[in-house]
Protein backbone atom coordinates (compact mmCIF):
# COMPACT_ATOMS: atom_id res chain seq x y z
CA UNK A 1 0.00 0.00 0.00
CA UNK A 2 1.95 3.29 -1.26
CA UNK A 3 0.66 6.41 -1.62
CA UNK A 4 -0.89 10.00 -0.08
CA UNK A 5 -3.98 9.93 2.01
CA UNK A 6 -5.06 13.61 1.48
CA UNK A 7 -6.37 13.76 5.24
CA UNK A 8 -8.61 16.42 6.64
CA UNK A 9 -7.36 16.63 9.74
CA UNK A 10 -9.75 18.04 13.25
CA UNK A 11 -8.77 20.65 15.47
CA UNK A 12 -7.91 19.27 18.87
CA UNK A 13 -5.56 16.67 17.72
CA UNK A 14 -1.77 16.75 16.57
CA UNK A 15 -0.44 16.19 13.30
CA UNK A 16 1.37 13.30 14.88
CA UNK A 17 -1.44 11.81 16.38
CA UNK A 18 -3.69 11.97 13.34
CA UNK A 19 -0.36 9.93 11.67
CA UNK A 20 -1.04 7.53 14.43
CA UNK A 21 -4.51 7.09 14.04
CA UNK A 22 -4.14 6.33 10.41
CA UNK A 23 -1.24 4.19 11.21
CA UNK A 24 -3.25 1.69 13.31
CA UNK A 25 -6.22 1.26 10.07
CA UNK A 26 -3.03 0.16 7.69
CA UNK A 27 -2.00 -3.59 7.50
CA UNK A 28 0.60 -3.88 10.55
CA UNK A 29 4.26 -2.30 9.32
CA UNK A 30 2.83 0.19 7.21
CA UNK A 31 5.33 3.28 7.06
CA UNK A 32 3.56 6.42 7.91
CA UNK A 33 4.58 10.14 7.73
CA UNK A 34 2.88 13.35 7.17
CA UNK A 35 3.98 15.82 5.09
CA UNK A 36 3.72 19.35 6.92
CA UNK A 37 2.99 20.06 10.36
CA UNK A 38 -0.58 21.58 11.46
CA UNK A 39 -0.51 22.76 15.10
CA UNK A 40 -2.90 21.50 17.15
CA UNK A 41 -5.51 23.90 17.33
CA UNK A 42 -5.70 24.40 13.20
CA UNK A 43 -7.83 21.75 11.09
CA UNK A 44 -7.36 21.41 7.52
CA UNK A 45 -5.49 19.47 5.06
CA UNK A 46 -2.96 17.18 6.12
CA UNK A 47 -1.00 15.11 3.23
CA UNK A 48 -0.06 11.68 5.23
CA UNK A 49 2.91 9.74 3.44
CA UNK A 50 1.43 5.84 3.22
CA UNK A 51 4.23 3.06 2.16
CA UNK A 52 6.81 4.25 -0.43
CA UNK A 53 6.04 7.61 -0.61
CA UNK A 54 7.37 8.51 2.60
CA UNK A 55 10.70 8.30 0.95
CA UNK A 56 9.15 11.44 -1.52
CA UNK A 57 8.87 13.48 1.63
CA UNK A 58 11.66 15.85 0.92
CA UNK A 59 9.79 17.27 -2.78
CA UNK A 60 6.42 17.86 -1.39
CA UNK A 61 7.48 19.53 1.88
CA UNK A 62 8.34 22.78 0.15
CA UNK A 63 4.89 23.05 -1.88
CA UNK A 64 2.58 26.63 -1.30
CA UNK A 65 0.15 26.24 1.24
CA UNK A 66 -3.08 28.10 1.54
CA UNK A 67 -4.58 28.79 5.23
CA UNK A 68 -7.87 30.65 6.25
CA UNK A 69 -6.99 32.44 9.37
CA UNK A 70 -8.66 34.41 12.02
CA UNK A 71 -7.11 37.71 13.15
CA UNK A 72 -8.50 38.66 16.38
CA UNK A 73 -7.60 42.41 17.42
CA UNK A 74 -7.26 43.95 20.56
CA UNK A 75 -6.08 40.96 22.80
CA UNK A 76 -2.72 39.15 23.01
CA UNK A 77 -1.36 35.99 24.45
CA UNK A 78 1.77 33.95 24.93
CA UNK A 79 1.34 31.20 22.57
CA UNK A 80 0.04 33.96 19.49
CA UNK A 81 -3.22 31.81 19.62
CA UNK A 82 -6.55 31.56 20.99
CA UNK A 83 -5.39 28.74 22.91
CA UNK A 84 -2.21 31.33 24.66
CA UNK A 85 -2.75 33.43 28.34
CA UNK A 86 -4.04 36.48 27.85
CA UNK A 87 -0.87 39.04 28.63
CA UNK A 88 -2.13 42.13 27.32
CA UNK A 89 -5.65 43.72 26.45
CA UNK A 90 -5.53 47.10 24.23
CA UNK A 91 -8.42 49.05 22.54
CA UNK A 92 -9.01 48.11 18.71
CA UNK A 93 -12.39 49.50 18.23
CA UNK A 94 -10.91 52.06 15.63
CA UNK A 95 -9.45 49.75 13.36
CA UNK A 96 -11.37 49.59 9.93
CA UNK A 97 -11.39 47.04 7.06
CA UNK A 98 -9.54 49.48 4.90
CA UNK A 99 -6.35 49.64 7.34
CA UNK A 100 -6.39 46.00 7.50
CA UNK A 101 -6.31 46.02 3.61
CA UNK A 102 -3.97 48.72 3.35
CA UNK A 103 -1.30 47.03 6.08
CA UNK A 104 -1.15 43.65 4.34
CA UNK A 105 0.94 44.46 1.21
CA UNK A 106 3.68 44.81 3.71
CA UNK A 107 3.20 41.41 4.84
CA UNK A 108 3.75 39.70 1.30
CA UNK A 109 6.82 38.62 -0.59
CA UNK A 110 10.18 38.08 1.17
CA UNK A 111 9.52 38.81 5.08
CA UNK A 112 11.68 38.75 8.36
CA UNK A 113 9.72 36.69 10.91
CA UNK A 114 10.69 36.00 14.44
CA UNK A 115 9.22 32.17 15.30
CA UNK A 116 7.12 32.08 17.87
CA UNK A 117 8.52 30.65 21.47
CA UNK A 118 6.14 28.04 21.33
CA UNK A 119 6.71 26.26 18.39
CA UNK A 120 8.39 22.65 17.66
CA UNK A 121 11.88 24.67 16.40
CA UNK A 122 14.84 22.55 18.67
CA UNK A 123 17.43 24.06 20.35
CA UNK A 124 20.17 22.44 22.00
CA UNK A 125 17.89 19.36 21.22
CA UNK A 126 15.12 20.78 23.22
CA UNK A 127 11.50 22.15 21.39
CA UNK A 128 11.18 25.66 21.98
CA UNK A 129 7.71 25.18 23.40
CA UNK A 130 9.03 22.39 26.04
CA UNK A 131 11.40 25.45 26.80
CA UNK A 132 8.75 28.31 27.05
CA UNK A 133 6.51 26.09 29.26
CA UNK A 134 8.78 26.16 32.01
CA UNK A 135 9.76 29.65 31.43
CA UNK A 136 13.04 28.67 29.91
CA UNK A 137 12.09 29.93 26.64
CA UNK A 138 14.74 31.98 24.20
CA UNK A 139 14.74 34.41 21.98
CA UNK A 140 14.72 33.07 17.90
CA UNK A 141 16.70 34.40 15.45
CA UNK A 142 14.32 36.05 12.59
CA UNK A 143 13.88 33.92 9.80
CA UNK A 144 13.34 34.49 5.91
CA UNK A 145 10.58 33.20 4.56
CA UNK A 146 8.04 33.85 1.41
CA UNK A 147 4.41 34.98 1.99
CA UNK A 148 2.75 34.71 -1.75
CA UNK A 149 -0.18 36.54 -1.02
CA UNK A 150 -2.05 37.96 1.77
CA UNK A 151 -6.11 38.60 1.03
CA UNK A 152 -8.81 40.38 3.71
CA UNK A 153 -11.61 38.51 3.20
CA UNK A 154 -14.46 39.58 5.59
CA UNK A 155 -15.17 41.22 9.23
CA UNK A 156 -16.73 38.36 11.62
CA UNK A 157 -16.85 40.42 14.55
CA UNK A 158 -16.70 43.78 16.49
CA UNK A 159 -12.43 42.85 16.36
CA UNK A 160 -12.75 39.73 14.45
CA UNK A 161 -11.73 39.20 10.85
CA UNK A 162 -11.03 36.64 8.56
CA UNK A 163 -7.51 36.72 6.01
CA UNK A 164 -6.63 33.84 3.66
CA UNK A 165 -2.73 33.10 3.05
CA UNK A 166 -1.04 32.01 0.83
CA UNK A 167 2.88 31.01 2.03
CA UNK A 168 6.03 28.60 0.95
CA UNK A 169 7.96 26.75 3.90
CA UNK A 170 8.12 28.00 7.45
CA UNK A 171 5.73 30.90 7.94
CA UNK A 172 3.90 31.19 11.17
CA UNK A 173 0.44 32.12 10.35
CA UNK A 174 -0.34 33.05 14.15
CA UNK A 175 2.90 35.21 14.28
CA UNK A 176 1.36 36.89 11.35
CA UNK A 177 -1.62 38.02 13.10
CA UNK A 178 0.61 38.80 15.78
CA UNK A 179 2.59 41.06 14.01
CA UNK A 180 -0.08 42.65 12.04
CA UNK A 181 -1.81 43.26 15.39
CA UNK A 182 1.26 45.10 16.68
CA UNK A 183 1.68 46.91 13.24
CA UNK A 184 -1.55 48.34 13.96
CA UNK A 185 -0.67 49.69 17.78
CA UNK A 186 -3.42 47.12 19.05
CA UNK A 187 -2.06 43.81 19.13
CA UNK A 188 -3.65 40.40 17.75
CA UNK A 189 -3.55 37.29 18.32
CA UNK A 190 -4.87 34.10 15.59
CA UNK A 191 -8.31 33.21 16.29
CA UNK A 192 -8.89 30.11 14.74
CA UNK A 193 -6.68 28.02 11.37
CA UNK A 194 -7.79 26.34 8.25
CA UNK A 195 -5.16 24.79 6.08
CA UNK A 196 -7.42 25.04 2.52
CA UNK A 197 -4.51 23.91 0.43
CA UNK A 198 -1.17 21.72 0.61
CA UNK A 199 0.67 21.49 -2.77
CA UNK A 200 -2.13 19.54 -4.91
CA UNK A 201 -4.22 18.73 -2.09
CA UNK A 202 -7.25 20.81 -0.82
CA UNK A 203 -9.84 20.78 1.77
CA UNK A 204 -12.09 20.12 -1.17
CA UNK A 205 -11.59 16.30 -1.42
CA UNK A 206 -9.95 16.04 1.81
CA UNK A 207 -11.69 12.71 3.89
CA UNK A 208 -12.47 13.00 7.66
CA UNK A 209 -10.85 10.13 10.16
CA UNK A 210 -14.61 8.85 10.62
CA UNK A 211 -14.37 7.88 6.46
CA UNK A 212 -11.12 6.59 6.85
CA UNK A 213 -11.98 4.65 9.51
CA UNK A 214 -15.37 3.02 7.42
CA UNK A 215 -13.32 2.70 4.41
CA UNK A 216 -11.00 0.28 6.56
CA UNK A 217 -13.82 -1.52 7.78
CA UNK A 218 -15.20 -1.88 4.38
CA UNK A 219 -11.33 -2.64 2.83
CA UNK A 220 -11.99 0.29 0.42
CA UNK A 221 -8.40 2.12 1.88
CA UNK A 222 -6.78 1.83 -1.12
CA UNK A 223 -9.53 3.80 -2.95
CA UNK A 224 -8.43 6.78 -0.91
CA UNK A 225 -4.89 6.58 -1.86
CA UNK A 226 -3.63 9.15 -4.55
CA UNK A 227 -0.35 7.76 -6.48
CA UNK A 228 2.92 8.38 -5.40
CA UNK A 229 3.38 11.38 -8.44
CA UNK A 230 0.16 12.80 -7.47
CA UNK A 231 1.87 15.52 -5.71
CA UNK A 232 4.76 15.60 -8.04
CA UNK A 233 3.59 17.42 -11.21
CA UNK A 234 5.73 20.27 -11.29
CA UNK A 235 8.79 18.62 -11.75
CA UNK A 236 9.71 17.24 -15.16
CA UNK A 237 9.20 13.77 -16.12
CA UNK A 238 11.61 11.20 -18.01
CA UNK A 239 10.79 7.78 -19.31
CA UNK A 240 13.05 5.29 -19.51
CA UNK A 241 13.10 1.98 -21.96
CA UNK A 242 12.21 -1.50 -20.25
CA UNK A 243 16.17 -2.10 -21.31
CA UNK A 244 17.28 0.41 -18.22
CA UNK A 245 15.20 -1.37 -15.83
CA UNK A 246 17.66 -3.39 -14.14
CA UNK A 247 20.68 -1.04 -14.04
CA UNK A 248 18.41 1.79 -12.83
CA UNK A 249 17.12 -0.04 -10.21
CA UNK A 250 20.48 -1.22 -9.04
CA UNK A 251 20.96 2.61 -8.89
CA UNK A 252 23.17 3.18 -11.49
CA UNK A 253 23.27 6.92 -13.05
CA UNK A 254 20.94 7.99 -16.12
CA UNK A 255 23.09 9.15 -18.98
CA UNK A 256 21.69 11.62 -21.44
CA UNK A 257 21.62 9.02 -23.77
CA UNK A 258 19.11 7.16 -21.78
CA UNK A 259 16.59 10.14 -21.06
CA UNK A 260 16.78 12.07 -23.87
CA UNK A 261 16.72 15.49 -22.22
CA UNK A 262 18.02 18.75 -20.61
CA UNK A 263 19.21 19.63 -17.57
CA UNK A 264 21.09 21.60 -15.05
CA UNK A 265 22.66 20.78 -12.25
CA UNK A 266 20.54 20.53 -9.47
CA UNK A 267 17.37 20.08 -11.18
CA UNK A 268 15.01 17.48 -9.91
CA UNK A 269 13.29 15.42 -12.27
CA UNK A 270 10.52 12.63 -11.90
CA UNK A 271 11.71 9.63 -13.47
CA UNK A 272 9.78 6.55 -15.14
CA UNK A 273 10.42 2.91 -16.33
CA UNK A 274 8.46 3.56 -19.19
CA UNK A 275 4.97 4.00 -17.45
CA UNK A 276 5.77 2.87 -14.12
CA UNK A 277 6.55 5.89 -11.61
CA UNK A 278 10.39 5.18 -10.29
CA UNK A 279 11.39 8.02 -8.22
CA UNK A 280 13.05 11.19 -8.20
CA UNK A 281 16.36 11.74 -9.44
CA UNK A 282 19.08 15.09 -9.74
CA UNK A 283 21.10 16.04 -12.08
CA UNK A 284 24.48 16.57 -11.99
CA UNK A 285 27.18 19.02 -14.07
CA UNK A 286 27.27 16.72 -17.23
CA UNK A 287 23.29 15.98 -17.13
CA UNK A 288 23.28 13.06 -15.75
CA UNK A 289 20.55 11.62 -13.60
CA UNK A 290 20.74 10.24 -10.14
CA UNK A 291 18.72 8.57 -8.32
CA UNK A 292 17.79 10.51 -4.57
CA UNK A 293 14.32 8.84 -3.56
CA UNK A 294 13.95 5.50 -5.52
CA UNK A 295 10.62 3.60 -4.96
CA UNK A 296 12.01 0.14 -7.17
CA UNK A 297 12.96 -2.69 -5.24
CA UNK A 298 16.53 -3.58 -6.26
CA UNK A 299 17.67 -6.68 -8.41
Amino acid sequence: MDGFINLLKPPGMSSNDAVGYVRRLLPKGTRVGHGGTLDPDAAGVLPVCVGRATRLFDYIIDKRKTYVAGLRLGVETDTQDAGGRIVARHDASAVTEENIRALLPRFTGEIDQIPPAFSAIKRDGRRMYDLARKGEAVALEPRRVTVHAAEYLRRTGPESHMLRITCGKGVYIRTLCRDIGQTLGVGGHMAFLLRSEAGCFRAGDAVTLEELKAAAADGRLDALLAPMDAPLSAYPAVRLDARHEKPAANGCPIPPEWHGARFAEGDIARVYLENTFAGMAQADGENTLRFRAMLMERN
